[in-house]
């Protein structure tokens, strides 16, 4: 057994007073979407002020907030998917049919009217244990329909005119960038190279679609055209970068930063910090101090419809 790691309240800073951040003392790699017991602090930080609020904290296990323009996150735990009002901080469960088993790739429509989901689909005779498939439903819930024919599928991405669905595939051992229409039909594979491509997100103009790559060794952001072509690095560091969403203006990118070398890997329980690149000169600065998160923390598209703010998710174990 793992030794029980022991937590230090992050140093308070001007820029965010109201927010409490958890550091791991002694190193403890842990995976997601389980029942151990945990602490997850849901947030916003503004990305002007960086002031980060703390939206609710949650006796248990929640990820990856989508935020809807009717000032309502949609989150995952343990399988189904919650809503948090702004307003009220409320907590309700979205009614997903037999989806019981999502993950935390899921994302809602450019009209708001739609969620993508990604679910464990046991019943599907693939051979693989893991059978993630992209389903569409209503954003109030109902009864999902499937899009993707083929496992693994992991949605990230929508076209801003609605009309298609970006995702990672595990095709024969490998996992690349795919498109498909939104009523289904053949996929179009965008990537093919050898390492992990994942975590596809449309600029809002439709050009470009954004990944992160360990096609180099190191896991990095990079741009591709629409259509796949014209691949380009945008990050160089030493981090491993994971996860980049434009802002809805296009003006920015939000990543999330593992500090230390993950690999091919995005594991739940390390420490990250989320950065914020100027897509206009390329200039990347932190968003937010050092914090205990990783998997779940921003997997899907998660700014405020005003492109001011980020949700985000920071976890304790307790």
């Amino acid at each position: 057994m793992l030794p029980i790691p022991s937590y230090l309240e992050f140093p308070k800073m001007k820029k965010c007073c109201s927010f409490t951040f958890f550091l791991l003392v002694s190193p403890l790699c842990l995976f997601a979407q389980t029942g151990q017991d945990t602490t997850s602090y849901v947030h916003s930080v503004d990305i002007t002020t960086g002031v980060i609020d703390t939206l609710a904290t949650m006796p248990k296990h929640f990820e990856a907030p989508n935020w809807h323009p009717d000032n309502y996150l949609i989150l995952n735990s343990l399988g189904s998917l919650y809503t948090l009002d702004l307003d009220s901080r409320e907590t309700s469960h979205l009614n997903t049919g037999f989806a019981t088993a999502c993950n935390n790739d899921h994302g809602i429509s450019p009209d708001g009217k739609w969620l993508a989901i990604s679910h464990n689909d046991q019943n599907d005779p693939s051979p693989k244990s893991y059978k993630s498939i992209v389903y569409l439903l209503p954003i109030e819930g109902g009864t999902p329909r499937r899009v993707t024919t083929e496992v693994m599928s992991f949605w990230h991405g929508w076209s801003p005119d609605g009309k298609t669905l970006a995702y990672t595939g595990e095709r024969n051992g490998n996992f690349d960038i795919y498109t498909i229409p939104v009523q289904g039909g053949k996929e179009t594979r965008l990537t093919d190279t050898e390492g992990l491509d994942d975590g596809p997100d449309y600029s809002p103009d439709g050009r470009h679609i954004y990944i992160n790559s360990y096609r180099t060794g190191q896991m990095q952001i990079w741009r591709i055209e629409a259509d796949g072509s014209n691949p380009e690095q945008l990050t160089f560091d030493s981090y491993s970068n994971w996860f980049a969403h434009p802002s809805p203006d296009g003006k920015w990118i939000v990543y999330i930063s593992y500090l230390e070398d993950q690999k091919e890997g995005h594991p739940f329980g390390k420490q990250v910090k989320l950065r914020l690149m100027d897509l206009n000169t390329g200039e990347i600065k932190d968003l937010t101090p050092e914090f205990f998160g990783g998997q779940g923390t921003i997997n899907v598209p998660s700014w405020s419809p005003d492109s001011r703010k980020i949700a985000f998710v920071s976890y304790k174990l307790n």
